[in-house]
Parts: C-alpha cells; sequence; structure tokens
C-alpha cells in the first residue's frame, strides 16, 4: 500500500486485511484485554509502571502476531490512532460473535488467503 488512507471509512477494510489469520486475531485480544486491565490497575491506583506494563502486554502480542502469524506490518505504525480504536472494534466484534462474519463479509471467508481481493465497495 502505498497511498495514504484518508478516512477511517477506508482504513476498516484495510485493518482486517491485516487481520485475517485468526490466531493473529486471538492474540489481538488478548492483548488488548491484557493491556486495558494493567493500565486501569495502574490508574487506579496511581502507579505509573503498571501503565507502563499494560502498553507493552497491550501490544506486544499483537506485534507477535503480525510479525510471527500473519507475516506483515502493524498497521499501527502508520495509522496508530485509527489501529488503536480499531482493536477495539474489532474485539468488540469479538466478544459479540461478529468478526468472523465481518471477515467473511469483507474477504469471502473467516480466514482468507492473503491476497484475498476486497469483496465490496469500501462504501457499503
Amino acid at each position: 500500500m502505498t497511498d495514504r488512507i484518508r478516512t477511517y471509512r477506508e482504513f476498516w477494510p484495510h485493518y482486517v486485511g491485516e487481520h485475517r489469520v485468526p490466531m493473529c486475531r486471538a492474540l489481538h485480544y488478548v492483548g488488548t484485554f491484557a493491556g486495558v486491565s494493567l493500565a486501569g490497575f495502574g490508574v487506579a491506583t496511581a502507579a505509573p509502571l503498571w501503565i507502563v506494563l499494560g502498553l507493552v502486554c497491550g501490544y506486544g502480542p499483537a506485534w507477535v502476531g503480525h510479525f510471527f502469524v500473519e507475516g506483515n506490518r502493524p498497521a499501527t505504525f502508520r495509522y496508530p490512532l485509527w489501529s488503536f480504536v480499531s482493536d477495539f472494534r474489532m474485539l468488540g466484534l469479538a466478544v459479540t460473535g461478529r468478526m468472523g462474519r465481518e471477515v467473511t463479509r469483507l474477504y469471502g471467508s473467516t480466514s482468507p488467503a492473503s491476497d484475498a481481493p476486497l469483496r465490496i465497495d469500501v462504501g457499503s
């Protein structure tokens, strides 16, 4: 991807496409839950070290998922805010049992090949 994505509406299909492997998504869920839990504990106890630990535990599993499972570069490096928001959107869809359907809607399968084309118009 050489062109910069300009809207979140365009970004979401890209984000989902970077999380096609279910294990990568699972590592994100673990990381997001751990990160929020530890950072929340740090805020509640006014202990900054727990907040830092929350960031490390939040992003660590996700980056392992990208580099070693998915084989791509985390979108966080180019789109940090949208990626952060999308981590929670993806977790919310997973918790409600809808993330697999979202991947299928966009790419045709719950675990599509890395070169699977986008199935929908981004405007849909």
